[in-house]
């Protein structure tokens, strides 16, 4: 679904590149995810997919022309708005059922009537992360999206985002190992450009609600994602 390929890239003023001849494919739909130390240039590649920064070399593909929408951790919302009245001038024509169940799936509920300025960050993420997959899109990059959600909600609203969207593509950005080794399919490790290679990729156990799962998979690639960083 996405090829970066030769991706250089440096900050102004910084000494080295963060990137020096980059490669990362995903290759399929699905949930994958960015998973590496702080600093190590997971958000500046999510950037350069989104677009949201343009000036490196190298090239960045889509299949087909794909829409990737990206999200963040702390994204500024309306503070003056209540969360319903803002979901309702959001919401795209024709989603407003989606919409709805999103609300109940993600504990939502009893926060419509509240504004921004009065939720907890955990709750501003989650209203954050809904908006936007109320919105046409291919690729959705979710970079610590879930962050300051209690993890029974988060693997909550993970199962669901799975089972509505198949087809679509996700990059999860996480520091959680074990989120990431049991909900993802394929995990990018970035371990930096003054090493080779710049990145691994292990595979994760892309879990689903409907599966058992297999503990001891799962701690196989913990350990692989462990050990590649």
């Amino acid at each position: 679904m996405i090829a970066c390929r030769d991706i250089t890239f440096r900050y102004p003023g910084a000494e080295a590149p963060l990137f020096d001849g980059l490669d990362v494919t995903i290759d399929k739909p699905g949930f994958h995810a960015l998973f590496g130390p702080s600093g190590v240039g997971k958000t500046t590649l999510a950037k350069i997919i989104s677009g949201d920064i343009d000036n490196f070399t190298g090239q960045v593909e889509a299949i087909g022309g794909m829409r990737c929408l990206y999200t963040y951790n702390r994204e500024r919302l309306p503070g003056w708005s209540s969360v319903g009245r803002h979901l309702e001038k959001t919401t795209p024509p024709g989603r407003q059922l989606l919409r709805d169940e999103f609300i109940n799936h993600f504990g939502l509920a009893k926060l419509m009537g509240m504004r921004y300025s009065q939720l907890s960050m955990g709750q501003c993420n989650r209203v954050n992360l809904l908006r936007y997959l109320l919105q046409d899109f291919s690729i959705l990059i979710m970079d610590e999206s879930l962050a300051n959600v209690d993890e029974p909600t988060r693997q909550t609203i993970l199962y669901k985002i799975k089972s509505i969207f198949p087809k679509a593509g996700f990059l999860y950005i996480s520091h959680n190992v074990v989120e990431v080794a049991r909900f993802c399919d394929q995990i990018v490790v970035f371990r930096g450009a003054h090493q080779s290679p710049q990145t691994c990729r292990i595979n994760g156990q892309d879990h689903r609600e409907d599966r058992p799962l297999d503990k001891t998979a799962l701690e196989r690639s913990m350990l692989e994602i462990m050990h590649a960083a």
